[in-house]
């Protein structure tokens, strides 16, 4: 069963590590919300009637959502909660398949790479791969996250 883990500095992570996290419903406010924030209005994450004649058949989330609730999970774990200096990009962010309203989607975290960077002794590199999926298990996000985390001393 997922839970919140304990918040890591640094040193606590290393290659190979797996953080798993509870899972969401994506709901009618989510679409909203992303759309009022983002303002990404478009049709196919809007307008239920456009969206019905897309070849996804109704609306989806918009791909940059789907990125925000990866994001979301990641910091709800709670392994990176108040040792995080600052979140440094991704080199790669992949979107397989959409994330419908109403779709449950839980993600995955793997540690691929930690290192100590030359140019900060309080905070090293930690980059998680991270997967989001729905509720049959079908990747919806893919990507690294690479984070500047807090070291211990």
């Amino acid at each position: 069963m997922p839970y919140s883990y304990e918040p890591h500095y640094f040193e606590e992570f290393e290659a190979g590590q797996t953080f798993e996290s509870v899972g969401r419903t994506v709901t009618e406010a989510d679409f909203v919300l992303h759309s009022a924030f983002s303002g990404d209005w478009t049709e196919l994450h809007t307008n239920a009637e456009y969206a019905a004649d897309s070849g996804f058949g109704e609306r989806i989330a918009q791909g940059p959502m789907t990125f925000v609730l990866a994001t979301g999970f990641v910091y709800r774990c709670g392994f990176l909660e108040r040792r995080v200096v600052a979140f440094l990009g991704m080199n790669y962010m992949d979107i397989p398949a959409p994330v419908y309203a109403g779709d449950t989607v839980s993600a995955e975290f793997e540690v691929t790479e930690t290192r100590e960077l030359d140019s900060r002794d309080d905070a090293g590199l930690v980059v998680l791969d991270s997967e989001l999926t729905n509720q049959d298990g079908e990747p919806v996000f893919a990507g690294d996250m690479k984070f500047l985390v807090e070291r211990r001393e």
